[in-house]
């Protein structure tokens, strides 16, 4: 107690419960201790705000553990797609000409609140209410007459499948 990176001692309640004194049944309020709480670690291995560096660096410890093992299953990899640094990142690295999808919403019509747009799209990610709506097709027609069909899906669709997709590109 008092002396560099040490831990108070353990604290014990003195008060006994109110309610079962003197009685055979258990008490209604039980009375326990707390153990000596854990000091800090000496290295810190996480920023204290999130930016691309540290991104970078979660993504690369992923991709280790996933060479290492490859049987070994992620669970809890969706905080790096809804992240509003990474949908940030990849807005800017769509292209500003791409077609629009079924919303007709244009690159540069979404990045005039893109601050907001990104909060919205984050926090629908986050909360499980994040839905991809339909599919543009378009055709374009191939050298022997025939057409190919092709899908354009909507800005932030665009933003999200190159978010989810990140770790398999880096």
């Amino acid at each position: 107690m008092n002396g560099r990176e040490k831990s108070d001692r353990p604290i014990v309640p003195k008060k006994a419960p109110n309610k079962g004194i003197g009685r055979a049944a258990l008490p209604a309020e039980g009375t326990e201790g707390r153990g000596l709480a854990k000091g800090n670690s000496s290295q810190r291995n996480r920023f204290r705000t999130q930016g691309r560096e540290d991104l970078q660096r979660a993504l690369g410890r992923i991709r280790q553990a996933a060479a290492k093992d490859k049987q070994q299953r992620f669970t809890s990899l969706w905080h790096h797609v809804y992240n509003l640094d990474r949908l940030r990142e990849e807005y800017f690295n769509l292209k500003p000409q791409s077609a629009p999808g079924v919303d007709g919403q244009t690159w540069r019509q979404y990045g005039e609140h893109l601050e907001a747009n990104l909060r919205g799209l984050s926090a629908r990610l986050c909360r499980g209410a994040y839905q991809a709506k339909p599919v543009r097709r378009a055709y374009i027609p191939k050298a022997d007459g025939r057409q190919r069909a092709i899908g354009i899906p909507t800005l932030e669709d665009k933003i999200v499948q190159r978010a989810a997709m990140r770790g398999r590109r880096h």
